[in-house]
């Protein structure tokens, strides 16, 4: 275990295509979502534990979800939260955990992970890592982990592999394609030269802090600026500083699409991003009629739907077919399965029609 092999962890999302289970107060990732007794992020911070010194885990959130880290994360010391006073997307939570880090160790080697995706493959996941860390330690790139696609899946970024260009088994990136329509999906399954983007992200951290430079110099200066005042009191109003002058910008669009140094490792590790009801149903088990049932649900006549039910509630259902029935505090969803995009929409509605307490 190297000391200079760090985790930053993303924890600041809502996950709002997961409503009613995921709530701007308490989102997915601090929701055990597969029944394991653990929630994601505390599957995510132990996939970890062993790959580099608990001490150099950080996990990046909003200010709001610090009490939430401390209870189910509670090894982790104050300097290893960094709040976010407001969202800002990837580019900002990168930013502020690799200038941070950076300020520690100019040495550091850094994996950047999400905190409520699935892995099922924890061997091949932590061997995959290790060969991204040691191509990105010796060389000035970023390396990120692709997936091999089983269905033209709208849901996921896609990178294009440059099959000629390659450091080892770690090829060059050609192309990033954000969610694409089916029939580009489709295309790019059949083509062969296509990955899921994983969303993780392996890079040493002078090799990212030139790309900040390069390609967002706003978000750079904003950082580069405040470095003297990481793991000290004047950290806070420095941070709030320096995201009042960062614009909301994805770290995909910020700077992977734009580098030139942006490689990909095929990977197979058991990869779920969770992003939607279907992801849940698709990873999880189902009983003889293709239903996914958490809580005390009675089914007949009942098909290829999910149910997440409050255990104290008998729930009896009858003749549904291709549906997500989800009850959490004081809201019941009842949506088709195919129409799940449609959530965003419906939480934009109670939002104007019905006020915040029901989000």
């Amino acid at each position: 275990m190297s000391e200079n092999q760090y985790v930053v962890i993303m924890a600041g999302g809502v996950g709002s295509r997961f409503w009613p289970f995921s709530r701007e107060s308490h989102p997915k990732q601090f929701h055990d979502f597969l029944g394991q007794g653990k929630t994601l992020i505390q599957q995510t911070v132990e996939r970890f534990e062993g790959f580099c010194p608990k001490e150099n885990i950080f996990i990046v959130t909003n200010e709001k979800y610090h009490d939430l880290i401390k209870m189910q994360v509670p090894f982790l010391e104050e300097h290893q939260i960094l709040l976010e006073p407001f969202m800002r997307n990837t580019a900002p939570c990168i930013a502020y955990a690799s200038y941070k880090i950076y300020q520690k160790n100019s040495q550091a080697n850094i994996v950047v992970a999400p905190a409520d995706h699935i892995i099922t493959k924890q061997d091949e996941f932590i061997k995959s890592t290790q060969i991204a860390l040691e191509a990105a330690s010796k060389n000035e790139i970023i390396v990120t982990l692709g997936i091999h696609p089983t269905r033209p899946d709208t849901g996921y970024g896609y990178i294009q592999v440059n099959e000629k260009v390659m450091l080892g088994n770690i090829h060059k990136v050609k192309t990033f394609t954000e969610k694409p329509n089916l029939e580009l999906a489709k295309a790019f399954l059949a083509s062969g030269d296509f990955v899921w983007n994983a969303g993780i992200f392996i890079f040493n951290v002078q090799t990212i802090l030139k790309e900040f430079q390069e390609h967002l110099p706003d978000i750079h200066e904003a950082f580069y600026e405040i470095c003297p005042h990481f793991y000290t009191e004047k950290e806070k109003k420095a941070i709030e500083r320096a995201y009042s002058l960062c614009r909301s910008i994805s770290i995909d669009y910020g700077v992977m699409e734009k580098s030139k140094n942006v490689y990909v490792l095929r990977a197979d590790f058991g990869w779920s991003d969770l992003g939607t009801w279907k992801s849940l149903y698709e990873i999880s088990d189902k009983d003889a009629h293709q239903n996914v049932i958490q809580g005390n649900v009675l089914t007949y006549e009942t098909y290829n739907s999910i149910f997440k039910m409050p255990d104290e509630k008998l729930v009896v259902v009858q003749g549904l077919k291709n549906f997500i029935v989800a009850e959490y505090n004081n809201v019941l969803l009842i949506c088709e399965k195919d129409q799940e995009q449609r959530i965003k929409d419906f939480v934009k509605d109670i939002r104007e029609q019905k006020g915040d307490k029901y989000l």
